[in-house]
């Protein structure tokens, strides 16, 4: 294992880290550059470091040291006459860099944290289980489950087509071993070494065509895909990350490198994923070389991800193709709730009123009543802090109201703490939802398809949840402050950031009985028209939803590839325009919005409108927008030249009496809704402080 270690970082230092390719013309003066990662939020105790040379200076007569140790030794002079080094043994904290030569000196200070973590995500949430010993690593070493790194080899047998465990002190016969020839041209026995090991308290693997016999990744084209996971859970215990022996990917030369914090039935909590995720990356980039670009991957949970780490610290994520998509955690909790909510009043408060379905379907804003049952079946409970299941710990660790008031509750938000901060009447975390204002069946009733009395009735009684998710007969207000929170750090998707990722939405459709309904990849696209004058970032792939909730195979295989063709053209473009305008001007022709009717790909917009209507969730039912991103609306008076029907006198009163703050007016922007700040870190407190521009180098002498 250490020989494939040193090897490998060797390979980097010899091979080119070389960014850019081939030789360019070298900055005249003395510098530095950390290649891994942002300077100050190294992790693990090494960075990748380039030092570029006047171009009249001899690289063997800099020197480089770390607070005075010297590391020279480390690095390797480089095609482009630069020198590049794995600095090792950094302590945690500030370390000074400084790279001399007779033409003066430059340093920078390295911020090195802990492999477990955390950098900017704030304070880890407690307890945390280890999981290394089921996931072959070993017990763990420490309180933040590191283990020792493991890697396996694998082979793509000729006979079966399936990957078998590779023994390199026994290896199977040549002529059982497939071959495959990567998108570079490159032809190699299809063998591939997966990595397994440990940071900020997530297990991950990465997987590369591998050489046994020179123990390098040669055939890597240095592409990254991340694949991530769906479901929705505050999950305490460190899980084993997605699968990646990935032929699609694997075989044309891509690596593939996930945690299992990636997977959100196992983190709910998107700022920690982005956390793995440029730790994993400053790995794979010390460990292996350079990332071209980075394509994420992932359905449900697994999109969410996808759209909060792109809009959030942009640059983690190039390309991503969100499937059976939504756009954020705390928009679609809404949907959960209004549909707890509206669940249990047409049952159990006021079923005789409401015995058509078809009215009821009006008021959720789905094509169905029975996508509403769905959410309430499947997603209800994650927001009970009762439940031990939704943190899987044992049920004498968890919170319960009388018998265990200090346990760990196991809802969203405080799972979530470090983003929020705490209500200071409980300790509990805030909440940045309710439903104050919102007139549910609104639509519904202007357009006569629900009686006033109907209306009014709803809106009387269907109150919301406290907060230990005990049904009360008030609407709820968002705890203060947190609502600013939720806009500033983008845990309601900010599309701003979005406009310079391309996006392939994968839309498996199915309106009944279904919580991934359509209308999420329109509420995004609703989001980039707002925010950024249009969406020729993002296309739309419609297709059956049967029988599986994943795109068939010709489609996805179809994605990659179109989005693996629009970031090469990206990459190639040397052009100084900005990124976002780079992303449009590469676009692919065949880059369009698309659905499959009966098999065959159709781009007619009108036709797969037709055949694929989208619709709605109870929020934009009572009147607000596509974007459906409004935590806290607006209130007015409600006038009864607002609605299409009249009111008895009778009704009017109650209908006052049931919104005494006022309701909701959706012509103007919610409450504290602002442009988000991307690369907050959470490391000094709730609510986040601006990173800002990376460290750079000073110049001394």
């Amino acid at each position: 294992m250490r020989r494939c270690i040193v090897v490998l970082v060797s390979l980097v230092l010899t091979l080119g880290f070389v960014g850019a390719g081939p030789a360019a013309a070298r900055p005249s003066p003395l510098d530095i550059e950390v290649l891994s990662n942002r300077a100050d939020l190294i992790s693990g105790g090494d960075a990748l470091v380039r030092v570029t040379v006047p171009r009249r200076g001899d690289p063997t007569a800099v020197r480089v040291d770390v607070d005075g140790r010297d590391v020279t030794a480390a690095f390797r002079a480089q095609p482009d006459g630069s020198l590049v080094g794995l600095v090792e043994g950094l302590a945690v904290g500030r370390n000074v860099l400084t790279a001399r030569h007779r033409f003066g000196s430059v340093r920078i200070t390295l911020t090195n944290h802990p492999i477990g973590g955390p950098i900017f995500a704030g304070p880890q949430v407690q307890p945390w289980i280890c999981g290394t010993e089921r996931a072959g690593l070993g017990p763990a070493t420490d309180a933040q489950c590191n283990a020792p790194t493991r890697f396996s080899l694998f082979y793509k047998s000729s006979m079966t087509g399936q990957f078998a465990a590779y023994d390199p002190a026994a290896p199977p016969p040549a002529a059982q071993i497939a071959s495959t020839t990567t998108d570079q041209g490159v032809t190699v026995p299809y063998i591939v070494r997966v990595e397994r090991g440990t940071a900020d308290r997530g297990i991950h693997d990465i997987a590369v065509l591998f050489d046994p016999a020179t123990a390098q990744p040669r055939a890597w084209n240095h592409k990254l895909v991340v694949p991530f996971g769906g479901g929705g859970s505050s999950n305490h215990t460190q899980q084993p990350p997605l699968p990646v022996l990935d032929d699609m990917a694997l075989s044309r030369g891509f690596m593939i490198a996930t945690s299992g914090l990636h997977i959100m039935a196992f983190n709910i909590n998107a700022t920690v994923s982005a956390e793995a995720l440029m730790m994993l990356k400053e790995r794979i980039t010390e460990r292996y070389g350079r990332i071209r670009y980075t394509i994420g991957a992932g359905c449900s949970g697994g999109s969410i991800q996808q759209h909060l780490i792109a809009a959030t610290y942009p640059g983690l994520l190039d390309g991503i193709q969100p499937n059976c998509s939504y756009a954020d955690v705390w928009t679609t909790a809404s949907e959960v709730l209004d549909c707890h909510l509206l669940v249990n009043y047409f049952t159990n408060v006021a079923p005789a009123l409401w015995p058509d379905p078809a009215q009821r379907a009006l008021v959720d804003g789905h094509k169905d009543a029975t996508d509403c049952v769905a959410w309430d079946q499947s997603f209800s409970v994650v927001s009970d802090p009762s439940r031990a299941a939704n943190c899987n710990l044992p049920a004498e660790l968890v919170y319960h109201p009388q018998t265990n008031p200090t346990g760990v509750r196991c809802t969203i938000q405080d799972y979530q703490v470090a983003i929020w901060g705490r209500r200071a009447e409980d300790g509990f975390a805030k909440v940045p939802s309710g439903n104050v204002g919102v007139q549910y069946g609104l639509a519904a009733l202007n357009a006569g398809k629900i009686t006033p009395a109907q209306f009014v009735d709803l809106n009387a009684k269907i109150g919301s949840k406290d907060i230990d998710w005990k049904f009360q007969a008030q609407r709820a207000e968002p705890d203060p402050g947190a609502v600013r929170i939720a806009y500033r750090a983008g845990q309601v998707t900010d599309a701003r950031q979005l406009a310079a990722v391309p996006i392939v939405d994968l839309r498996g459709y199915n309106e009944t009985f279904e919580i991934h309904t359509s209308f999420h990849s329109h509420k995004l696209r609703a989001k980039l028209d707002r925010d950024n004058g249009g969406h020729a970032n993002q296309i739309i792939w419609t297709f059956p939803l049967s029988p599986s909730i994943l795109p068939p195979p010709d489609i996805a295989l179809r994605s990659f590839l179109l989005i693996d063709r629009w970031l090469a053209d990206i990459e190639a473009d040397t052009s100084h325009k900005p990124l976002r305008a780079k992303v449009i001007a590469n676009k692919p022709r065949d880059a369009v919005d698309a659905c499959w009717i009966d098999g065959a790909r159709v781009t007619d917009p009108a036709r797969c409108a037709r055949t694929y209507p989208h619709f709605g969730d109870a929020r934009i039912a009572a009147g607000a927008p596509l974007t459906d991103d409004i935590l806290r609306c607006q209130l007015r008076h409600p006038q009864r030249g607002d609605y299409a029907v009249a009111f008895t006198d009778a009704e009017w009163a109650a209908l006052n009496a049931g919104f005494p703050s006022g309701v909701c007016d959706w012509r103007r922007p919610g409450v504290d809704q602002r442009p988000s700040i991307p690369w907050l870190t959470f490391a000094d407190g709730p609510g986040g402080r601006p990173l800002g521009n990376p460290p750079r180098a000073s110049r001394h002498g």
